[in-house]
């Protein structure tokens, strides 16, 4: 017990010494033995021999029960285990390389690989904030079960929206609620963002995507994913869809007026309800929004005003007591 007590104390270069010491001894003990038992003369075949005999005991695979050896120093016998799992580290590593940009390959390097929810929070990209983001044009979103014909008519381009995914409902009709701004504020204000289609007198449909909704505070609202569209019209190409982008960053991308209706920039589409006038809607095309791929710069066609004789707006449909995003003024927010 001693014995073991002091090997476990002693640092391990010393330990190695006195193994190596231990065999030496137990060696020349043998050597020693042989001379006095042997009845042969000739003492340099004995040496020889004794040599020959030492040299295969270092030499042989040891079956000793000393209890400290070298692989309690050097793990030798973990090494094949160990070598599989760093090279799944180091491919797993690579891939993730190849996923980081350059601003979180320095933070890694320095503070480490970064975590997927700090403190709770989802990090910033276009899957949890696809609203951050410029609207797509080559990705459709996928029908819903539960939308009317006019709705499915407008969900392919609610790609990378809030409402991409979320079953939606009327909130306003002209027709039957009547064509005034205090009327269609009453309506829509503080839903979360929403979607206009206006029909025109020559049976035109067209409209916009307003992801900020309307709160009615005089606010001009940004957004960068927010866009006009245009259904069945000359215009609009094969697929009966054009979808034009928010240009020239996100500022401006709704005018939200308490006197007046929707208005996309202060010249995209502007119907503005007015008491002479209330149907009248005009647009043009290029300063906040796209025009089209002709060069067409305003949404209905050669008519830079025109009258409607249709107008709805949709909105998302929440759970009691979930969360509605961007139900208030944001005098700070340029996004």
């Amino acid at each position: 017990k001693n014995q073991e007590v002091n090997q476990k104390m002693m640092p391990p270069n010393i330990l190695l010494a006195l193994i190596i010491a231990h065999d030496l001894v137990n060696t020349s003990a043998f050597i020693h033995s042989s001379h006095k038992k042997s009845p042969c003369r000739n003492t340099n075949i004995e040496q020889k021999n004794a040599k020959q005999i030492y040299i295969q005991q270092i030499t042989a695979p040891t079956t000793r029960t000393t209890r400290l050896m070298l692989g309690d120093f050097f793990n030798f016998d973990k090494k094949k285990d160990v070598e599989p799992r760093a090279e799944a580290n180091e491919k797993e590593a690579n891939t993730n390389a190849v996923d980081e940009d350059p601003i979180e390959k320095i933070f890694s390097f320095f503070f480490g690989k970064p975590e997927e929810e700090p403190m709770g929070m989802k990090r910033f990209n276009s899957q949890t904030f696809p609203e951050q983001y410029p609207g797509t044009k080559t990705e459709f979103a996928d029908p819903l079960s539960s939308d009317n014909p006019d709705m499915a008519r407008i969900r392919p381009l609610l790609k990378n929206t809030n409402l991409e995914t979320r079953a939606m409902k009327l909130t306003y009709d002209a027709k039957k609620m009547g064509w005034d701004p205090e009327i269609f504020h009453g309506a829509v204000d503080k839903l979360g963002g929403g979607v206009v289609v206006c029909t025109t007198t020559d049976g035109l449909v067209c409209g916009g995507y307003n992801p900020k909704g309307w709160v009615g505070y005089g606010e001009a609202r940004g957004s960068i994913a927010a866009f006009l569209f245009v259904l069945d019209s000359a215009n609009s190409g094969t697929s009966g869809l054009t979808k034009l982008l928010k240009v020239g960053g996100p500022g401006l991308a709704q005018m939200d007026l308490p006197e007046s209706g929707p208005s996309f920039s202060p010249d995209a589409l502007v119907i503005p309800m007015s008491r002479y006038d209330p149907k009248a809607a005009r647009s043009k095309l290029g300063s906040y929004y796209e025009r089209f791929e002709d060069g067409g710069n305003s949404l209905f066609g050669d008519e830079s005003k025109v009258q409607l004789r249709d107008l709805k707006v949709y909105h998302g449909i929440y759970k009691e007591g979930e969360y509605i995003p961007f139900t208030d003024a944001e005098p700070f927010a340029l996004y």
